[in-house]
This record gives C-alpha cells, structure tokens and sequence, in this order.
C-alpha cells in the first residue's frame, strides 16, 4: 500500500514523515519524495493520527487520484532538477510520459488546471531555484552550471534566470543576501 504527501519536497521533510510514521506505528519500507510504501494497511486510528501530525508540521495526506497524480509530475521535477537524476536530456513531456505512463496533454491540462501554472513553467521555475543554489555554493562557472542544468547556452540561461527574477545571474551571485524559495512554494 502507499500513502502520497503534499509538500515533501527535501530530505529533511522525508526526515520528518518518518518520524511522524513512527509515532503513529505505522511500519513502512520505502519513504520518498511524495511517497510512502507501506508494509501493511494502516487502521483508521493510526491514519487519522499520522494525518494530525503531518498536518502540525506542514503536510497533508492526498486522497484523490488528481492530486496524487499532480504531486507525482511535482516529484518528478523535483528529483530531476535538484537531485539530478537520469532523464535530464530527455524532453520534459517524453518523461513524465514514461514514468507515469499517461498522455502528456493530460498531465498538462490537470496540472495546470489544480496549480495554475503550466508544467513547463513549474519545471522553469524549480530549475532557476537550483541555478540560485548553485550560484549561492560559488564553486562552479555560469557556464558549468548552465552545462549541468542541461541549458543550450549560457545566454539561455541568463535570458531565463533574469526573466523569473527580474536579475542576471551575475547580478544575484553579488548580493549579500540571496533570497531563495522553498522548494514546496517554487
């Protein structure tokens, strides 16, 4: 059985899930981003324990399949651009095709339609928090970071970054104060 998780988005927050699973006694095998493989069935009172802590700390259990299936594309975003994970030089649509073996166009239209935003933008948006990452760290050249974020150019990386930020990547590596989104609000 699985369980789906609105918001996991980061190591710490798999940190946290478990800690929650286990206060509620819940035995699982698996915990990743989103997604919780469970070895048995929970009973109501465990889930309904498991959803008050969750919900204390940020989280939210998923019960319908629309969301479950929005949070997954979100998953597989997140996982591709900030734990750069194989797939990234394969088109974005192709991908999530592949891995979640439903119609692109559907994928499309329900995501956009629940978060308000396309697909492709959500992706832009997570790519250029990771870019503001990698520039913050200061050990790789712009050139090396568009090379590893799978950009054509330096220049299309520019044109994005100052597009979404409103800033070139130079212009953010030089202030003092380098203002980051959490991932679950990108």
């Amino acid at each position: 059985m699985q369980l789906y998780i609105k918001n996991m988005v980061c190591d710490r927050c798999i940190l946290a899930i478990k800690e929650q699973l286990q206060q509620a006694g819940i035995p699982y095998t698996r915990v990743n981003l989103g997604e919780v493989e469970l070895e048995m069935e929970p009973t109501p009172t465990q889930l309904d324990y498991l959803n008050k802590g969750l919900t204390a700390i940020g989280f939210e259990l998923l019960d319908d399949k629309k969301e479950k299936l929005v949070e997954k594309v979100k998953n597989i975003i997140i996982a591709l651009v900030h734990r750069n994970e194989e797939g990234n030089n394969k088109k974005l649509s192709a991908l999530l095709e592949e891995r979640l073996q439903l119609d692109y166009h559907y994928l499309s239209n329900l995501f956009s339609s629940t978060e308000g935003i396309p697909i492709e933008k959500y992706a832009i948006r997570q790519r250029i928090e990771r870019v503001k990452e990698l520039l913050t760290y200061n050990e790789l050249s712009l050139s090396e970071i568009a090379d590893q974020m799978g950009y054509s150019s330096v220049q299309h990386l520019s044109q994005q970054f100052k597009k979404e930020t409103g800033m070139t990547p130079s212009q953010f590596r030089d202030l003092k104060d380098k203002f980051r989104k959490p991932l679950d609000k990108v």
